[in-house]
């Protein structure tokens, strides 16, 4: 490759990368497994800049009759090495959409998105309907597929294209349909699933269970939507996720190539830091696959490290399901912040009505999405009930979280989050209460669970937000730990600082106010500084050798969006 290769970061067209002659690993072995492996219907879900849209190309312009004796673009690459292969290149009739603009806040706009991908494809393949192979009536239902056409005529579309196009070469039809789940994630976040739900049934039924002029069909995305939901009458669809050792290096790129990549490049000092921030990904029982986005963003910026992969998308709704979700999701949030694991059941078939109410559907979630990786797999049990040891999986990963967390306060300009760490390490007590309050008045209705939200339980999700922040804010500079047992009890939060000479170490108890037994706040907080006392939570601190007076003490107790620190 050398130092002046020319790298297209998100080249998604085969074609044109072949064409420009730029940095391209040879993944054309997929196209030889997919054929051999003879599915009528593939689904294979990899997370997102994965390389999937290129490879779904990459199926256009070897199989399409558009591309017949495009045969150089494939010289030099595995595939043209097989005669057979050859002979079957251009070919075939092929289709090729995608759903990735397919995105709307509502049914109605998602709908006319979709109109307008269907209509386009249309517009690819009006010349044929010139033929003397079509009459009147062919054209006239042609010519009736357009942006303002009926729902029924959307979802059959395809189907009657399929029919068209056989007509026409005397072939069934191959459908490669890409980023099928956005609209449905889209629907989700929308508030709009169930109505999306059918819609979507019936198009997918049409396009690959009852078309009997389809030859074979890929579909691609990053989630795995359950059966039930919208792949419920398609038993001949072959489902490849994450976990499958299916085509487990056609997606992303193996160490090997990485290496060699970063060789040609000059970069190859470079491949131990670079295994650090960017290896992780495991692909059935294939493990260090490197997400390719980020490999060609460092090679192209001449080996500067970067969370490139991580900051190409929003991640609303990742973020969105750890914002809002339960206590158990935060706490376990705070675990792999600080590099740590834990232990979950994995249902690989996403079903998004229940990611508000199961932590496990959000773990399976990012799992799926690449955020999570797995270490270990255990089966329990009678059952054989298999349970995921999972962690997050590269420094590309766990510095995209930590810049999440910290957005939930820094990202709304009346949250003064940084004003109250400044207070707190100078222990300015006033000025704390002044920022805490602004904090949680700011802040409370952003940790709401979206569904069945409790207000009692606000403080807590509240609590589990604010700590995640500290972690994220001060891990460089302390040892933070939350809900630990320390003495005889348990404290809230415990920072350790790194430099003992300069920096306090604090023990700070969060307390919510218990009408019954408490008349007012004041007496709330007395009872939270009474039980850091009481439970001798500093404890660990002085066998660690930490001096009494260095111990700063602070009891946070809250009543509604109301709070008074001590």
């Amino acid at each position: 490759m050398g130092s002046n290769t020319i790298v297209n970061i998100g080249a998604q067209q085969f074609d044109r990368l072949r064409e420009q002659g730029v940095f391209y690993v040879d993944k054309t072995g997929f196209i030889k497994e997919w054929w051999e492996r003879g599915s009528d219907v593939t689904l294979i879900t990899r997370p997102r800049r994965f390389g999937k849209t290129l490879n779904m190309r990459m199926l256009e312009c070897f199989f399409s009759n558009k591309y017949a004796g495009r045969g150089e673009l494939f010289e030099g690459l595995a595939i043209w090495n097989d005669e057979k292969y050859r002979q079957i290149q251009g070919t075939y009739p092929v289709l090729f959409l995608s759903f990735a603009g397919v995105k709307a806040d509502n049914l109605k706009d998602m709908k006319a998105a979709l109109k307008i991908v269907i209509s386009n494809l249309y517009g690819m393949h009006r010349e044929i309907m010139k033929s003397d192979k079509f009459d009147g009536n062919d054209r006239e239902s042609f010519a009736a597929v357009n942006e303002t056409m009926e729902d029924v005529k959307a979802q059959t579309a395809v189907n009657s294209l399929c029919i068209y196009l056989e007509k026409y070469y005397g072939k069934k039809v191959i459908v490669l349909l890409d980023e099928y789940d956005t609209p449905m994630q889209e629907a989700w976040i929308g508030g709009y699933w169930d109505k999306a739900v059918g819609f979507f049934r019936s198009f997918f039924d049409n396009t690959f269970k009852t078309n009997p002029h389809l030859h074979r069909g890929v579909i691609t995305g990053i989630t795995r939507i359950s059966k039930e939901s919208i792949f419920s009458d398609l038993n001949n669809l072959d489902v490849i996720t994450t976990t499958s050792d299916e085509y487990a290096v056609s997606f992303g790129f193996t160490e090997d190539e990485v290496f060699g990549a970063l060789d040609e490049a000059g970069l190859g000092s470079e491949k131990e830091n670079v295994k650090y921030w960017y290896d992780g990904f495991t692909f059935g029982s294939c493990a260090d696959i490197y997400n390719p986005w980020s490999i060609a963003s460092f090679i192209k910026r001449n080996g500067k490290y970067g969370a490139y992969w991580a900051n190409t998308s929003s991640n609303g709704l990742i973020n969105s399901l750890i914002q809002t979700g339960k206590a158990e999701l935060k706490e376990t949030m705070e675990i792999l912040i600080k590099g740590g694991s834990f232990k979950a059941v994995i249902d690989e078939q996403i079903v998004f009505n229940q990611l508000a109410d199961s932590t496990d559907a959000v773990w399976s979630l990012l799992l799926a999405t690449g955020y999570l990786k797995i270490l270990e797999v255990e089966v329990v049990g009678e059952d054989k009930e298999e349970y995921y040891t999972l962690t997050l999986t590269n420094k590309e990963t766990a510095l995209m979280f930590k810049n999440m967390v910290n957005s939930w306060f820094k990202n709304n300009s009346r949250i003064p989050y940084n004003d109250f760490i400044k207070a707190m390490l100078m222990d300015d007590v006033d000025s704390m209460n002044e920022f805490m309050n602004d904090i949680a008045l700011a802040s409370f209705s952003n940790f709401d669970v979206s569904k069945g939200a409790s207000s009692k339980d606000a403080p807590e999700r509240f609590y589990h937000g604010f700590v995640l922040g500290l972690i994220a804010d001060l891990a460089g500079r302390f040892v933070i730990k939350s809900n630990r047992e320390s003495g005889f009890g348990r404290y809230d939060i415990m920072l350790k600082p790194q430099d003992r000479e300069n920096d306090d170490a604090y023990i700070i108890e969060f307390k919510v106010h218990k009408p019954r037994k408490e008349k007012d706040l004041e007496q709330t907080l007395a009872n939270a500084l009474l039980q850091i006392e009481e439970k001798r939570y500093e404890a660990e601190l002085i066998a660690e050798g930490f001096v009494p007076g260095r111990i700063r003490k602070y009891g946070i107790a809250f009543k509604g969006k109301e709070c008074l620190i001590g």
